[in-house]
């Protein structure tokens, strides 16, 4: 079972765990800010997604867990979040927690030869979006090659039917 738990710095210096965000939905993403194609196309579809739920999307909080913490300072993920993908939070940390993190989403990462970047290198990745609910537990993810439309469409239900049991 997947158990959605981490002990991270966000992109404003703060010490976050999965439980200080309870009590909201988590729709977590893990990528990395070097990253050319993939991160940016599937955080914009999220936030897109978030965009049509219109104000049900505040029961969310979108979150980005870096794979690349040695590049991923929390002042480089605050940068590049602020300016394109604002509603997200940024998250980083150590290699070990970043690791256990990636371990209890069941990410996988790994550094990877890219002649094409800065310093030689990319981070290629699992590139789900998962959803966890108000009490942390795991409800579902979303492949990347999922829509807006169909995310937001599938979100909407969840968010209703889980608040309607809860």
């Amino acid at each position: 079972m997947l158990e959605g738990s981490f002990s991270l710095t966000d992109h404003n210096g703060h010490a976050v765990t999965e439980a200080s965000y309870r009590g909201s939905f988590m729709l977590v993403y893990f990528g990395f800010t070097h990253c050319r194609k993939v991160c940016p196309r599937s955080l914009a579809c999220m936030t897109a997604a978030l965009d049509t739920l219109g104000e049900t999307r505040r029961m969310v909080v979108p979150l980005y867990i870096t794979v690349d913490p040695e590049r991923d300072t929390p002042e480089r993920m605050k940068a590049v979040v602020e300016a394109n993908f604002p509603r997200f939070t940024g998250l980083t940390g150590s290699r070990e927690a970043i690791d256990s993190a990636k371990a209890s989403f069941r990410v996988f990462s790994r550094k990877g030869l890219d002649l094409e970047d800065a310093e030689g290198y990319a981070m290629p990745h699992t590139a789900f979006a998962y959803l966890l609910g108000p009490d942390g537990k795991y409800l579902t993810h979303f492949m990347d090659t999922v829509d807006d439309l169909q995310m937001a469409n599938r979100l909407r239900i969840l968010l209703t039917e889980t608040e309607r049991v809860a």
